[in-house]
């Protein structure tokens, strides 16, 4: 069958799903202990599609206190933000390599991630900004790097500069203040690519010794439906050598792992991770988690757990006896896309302990939900409450999408900065009485 004809087929049938799809309350599933229904399967799965449109001179909306702004506009696909010491940002613009269709499944994905605005064109480069007086408008911007491979995830060790691409970790000489890198790089180790290479984005994060490089690598399918073989050593956190490249399983069955943090009190590493899907509008949570050493989390034979998917055959009780459960839910299918532990002291006092986290938005439930930035409290090192909106207005009075949050940093004011890869913005955000909040 023609490949037009196989999308207007499935198409056509997403009604058959639309009776099931409507969600309840998203902010009962946010916490520790998230109300999980029974599952449900599909034969086609509903999918619920913001519209794009552009932000024209709308901004954002933050909480009283707060102030935000457009520090640059124009990008290709800005994904992730990386605030180098001397307070430069580096704004990643990358997107997915073309992914191959097998089944037709994979028509209807490509063309809801067309219709999200999702396969927007990707630079494949860095580019770099510098603030120098601190006012959020940079008065330089420069191509860092260029001629990357689906780039995410950035860390800075010493005089080494370590980019995750879909494929492997580059290292690239880097002297503070320079403005472009044009030395090749070296590569460090090689990771799980394509040809299939569904979750591409690799995030990366440096140990506090510098010795270590954690990278998240995400599934290579929803639930193993391309053969557990096309997920080895995926849906796991690496740890990697930083001298030898060599590396090791940390944690595993964390089905995409798009954050990395070190929390400042206890020092353990925490991640964000988005979770299956086609299971109904709550199923199955994302969610914030500290990460064992070691550690099984379920994917894809459980969830939240020892929750069974239905659906994955064979099972592993072997494995599902041992699967932790994780900390804190996000609430279903918000597609955390970037996670940054706050220790600044640029916003307001209610900031100052906690995580925020980006949610890029549901395509698969009604209503929508994410498409914000929300703020986790912590305290002792473990969240502390309800999650907080922070940066909410990238979803219109009508629904229709004027941006999509991922990458979130902190730059050297205490100001937090947000990647939009729908509106190709860099929002930031401040406070609105900078000498209130500095004082506190």
């Amino acid at each position: 069958m023609p490949r037009a004809a196989l999308l207007f087929a499935f198409i056509s049938g997403l009604g058959l799903a639309g009776c099931d799809d409507r969600g309840g309350d998203p902010a009962r599933q946010i916490g520790a202990n998230p109300p999980l229904p029974a599952p449900q399967q599909y034969l086609v799965p509903p999918m619920r599609i913001a519209k794009v449109v552009a932000w024209g001179n709308e901004t954002p909306t933050v909480p009283q206190g707060l102030q935000v702004h457009a520090m640059a506009a124009g990008f290709e696909h800005p994904r992730s933000l990386y605030v180098l010491p001397n307070g430069d940002v580096l704004v990643v613009e990358s997107n997915g390599p073309k992914a191959p269709i097998h089944r037709p499944k994979d028509l209807v994905t490509g063309w809801v991630q067309w219709l999200a605005g999702a396969e927007g064109k990707g630079a494949n480069r860095i580019t770099l900004l510098r603030d120098t007086n601190g006012d959020g408008v940079p008065e330089l911007r420069t191509t860092f790097l260029d001629h990357l491979n689906s780039p995410f995830g950035v860390a800075l060790v010493g005089g080494n500069l370590y980019v995750a691409n879909t494929d492997a970790i580059i290292r690239y000489p880097y002297q503070e203040g320079q403005t472009s890198i044009t030395d090749p790089g070296t590569k460090l180790t090689d990771l799980p690519g394509g040809p299939i290479d569904h979750h591409w984005t690799k995030s990366l994060l440096a140990s506090r010794d510098g010795s270590k490089l954690y990278v998240g690598v995400g599934s290579n399918s929803n639930i193993a439906e391309n053969g557990i073989g096309a997920e080895y050593e995926r849906a796991a956190i690496w740890e990697v050598d930083r001298t030898s490249g060599a590396h090791r399983i940390f944690a595993s069955g964390i089905r995409n792992p798009t954050g990395l943090q070190w929390e400042p009190q206890t020092g353990k590493l925490w991640a964000i991770a988005n979770e299956r899907d086609e299971l109904g509008p709550d199923l199955v949570p994302d969610y914030l988690t500290s990460v064992k050493d070691g550690g099984f989390y379920g994917w894809p034979y459980s969830y939240y757990g020892q929750h069974l998917d239905p659906r994955v055959r064979p099972q592993r009780p072997d494995l599902v006896a041992t699967a932790i459960p994780p900390d804190y839910a996000l609430s279903s299918h918000v597609a955390p896309l970037g996670v940054a532990m706050y220790t600044g002291t640029g916003l307001p006092e209610n900031y100052r302990s906690g995580a925020f986290v980006s949610e890029h938005g549901s395509w698969d439930r009604s209503p929508l939900n994410g498409y914000k930035v929300v703020f986790v409290p912590f305290s002792g090192g473990q969240p502390s409450g309800k999650a907080q909106d922070v940066v909410t207005g990238f979803l219109d009075a009508n629904n229709e999408a004027r941006g999509r949050p991922v990458g979130v940093a902190v730059d050297r004011t205490g100001a937090l900065l947000i990647a939009d890869d729908l509106g190709n913005r860099v929002w930031r955000v401040s406070s609105a009485n900078p000498q209130s909040a500095s004082s506190n």
